[in-house]
């Protein structure tokens, strides 16, 4: 994908206004987990060094247009401040005399940051007054929120109508990894679609059957497919809603040349509940009192069969319910083996979505993937085959 990139560019001087996103994990006025601040500031950072007024621009949470003070991005300038190794200042406006000012008293390799973009109404609806009033600040647009690319918002693509935009370091190796994994993959790849339901991630599957070789699917969504085979699944969680929706999916795969794998055995129990008592079962044996909470040795076995052959593998949702042992076995199990295939260079592997970042930090290898996004609803929109508006602004 062409897109501009910070090589080269000259920022001495400039005001450059950074899309960052700051929408972290907080408890008690503190950050939980700082990894999304962690992958910000090396852009940041690069800015200043090389003599640019910063300008960090971020959303949190869903204050829905209005001022939250409990949602301000005041605490989160010192959390900044130190993942960028310098002082970051902070103004409570994104637009207005305040914000002006604010950014009219920045000195070279200064950084300023902006209250929450969603304080103003116009920033969801993409308002090209807003975006002006964004753009008149800077001389530059860096977009390195990823996780907001899939929002057609003022500060992730309205903005880059007025200003000359580039990818920050952040949106860079994002980009750059999903190009490899899915545009322009080294070949066998192998896809792992899990979580609860078929029907959040229709266009995701239908997308994957046409680029993948293997396509694994496991969790509650593994379920479905199984019944939609008619497979009777007790107590399981599955949407019957969408038996036929499983059963266009695997058409389509067989028209494609996609294998996919599903379940053959399962750990099942009579509740959901922490060291509940459960057994393992092929899919054929589970009784009419028992839910699937988790997949079992055989499925992980004919798992790391089809992982052998693979040079590239997308990850995104998990096999069981992890959350709650001992049904975290088949996840972790997978998880390791990934970790195993990517370390020994075998594999690239790339992984993104909430509870996958979740399950595989879970399973203590979120460090040994290739890589691992954190953008949630962006990657997998991105898995989805569709266009990102704010990557699609930084398009050369």
């Amino acid at each position: 994908m062409p897109f501009r990139d910070l090589d080269g560019l000259d920022v001495k001087g400039k005001r450059v206004i950074v899309r960052a996103d700051l929408n972290v994990p907080m408890a008690d006025g503190k950050v939980t987990d700082s990894l999304r601040i962690e992958r910000q500031a090396p852009t940041i950072r690069e800015l200043a060094e090389k003599g640019a007024r910063v300008i960090v621009l971020s959303h949190f949470d869903r204050p829905k247009g209005k001022v939250v003070p409990s949602l301000s991005l005041a605490p989160l300038a010192q959390p900044l401040a130190q993942a960028v190794g310098r002082p970051v200042g902070f103004v409570g406006e994104s637009r207005g005399p305040a914000a002006q000012a604010a950014v009219a008293a920045l000195k070279d390799g200064e950084v300023l940051l902006l209250e929450n973009t969603r304080f103003h109404a116009e920033e969801e609806k993409n308002d090209p007054g807003y975006s002006r009033d964004l753009a008149a600040l800077g001389d530059i647009f860096v977009n390195d929120a990823f996780s907001a690319a899939h929002r057609a918002h003022a500060s992730t693509a309205g903005i880059a109508d007025y200003l000359p935009a580039y990818a920050g370091r952040a949106m860079e190796q994002e980009l750059r990894h999903l190009e490899k994994a899915l545009a322009n993959p080294e070949r066998p790849v192998l896809a792992v679609v899990g979580g609860a339901k078929v029907s959040s991630k229709i266009d995701l599957l239908q997308n994957m059957v046409g680029k993948v070789q293997i396509l694994v699917i496991g969790g509650a969504m593994a379920n479905t497919f199984l019944a939609a085979q008619g497979v009777a699944v007790g107590k399981s969680l599955f949407e019957p809603d969408y038996l036929e929706t499983a059963r266009k999916v695997m058409a389509m795969a067989k028209d494609k040349g996609c294998t996919i794998l599903l379940p053959s055995d399962l750990v099942v129990a009579k509740e959901f509940k922490a060291g509940a008592a459960n057994r393992t079962v092929g899919i054929n044996d589970i009784a009419a009192d028992e839910m699937a909470l988790d997949v079992g040795p055989g499925t992980i076995a004919a798992f790391q069969e089809k992982l052998a052959s693979a040079k590239t593998l997308v990850w995104n949702g998990p096999f069981g319910a992890f959350e709650t042992a001992p049904f975290d076995s088949g996840t972790v199990a997978a998880a390791k083996a990934v970790a195993d295939a990517t370390r020994a260079g075998r594999l690239l592997s790339v992984a993104g979505g909430g509870d996958t970042v979740a399950a595989l930090a879970h399973a203590g290898v979120d460090k040994d993937f290739t890589y691992v996004s954190t953008a949630g609803g962006a990657f997998l929109e991105w898995l989805e085959g569709k266009q990102l508006p704010g990557v699609e602004a930084l398009k050369g």
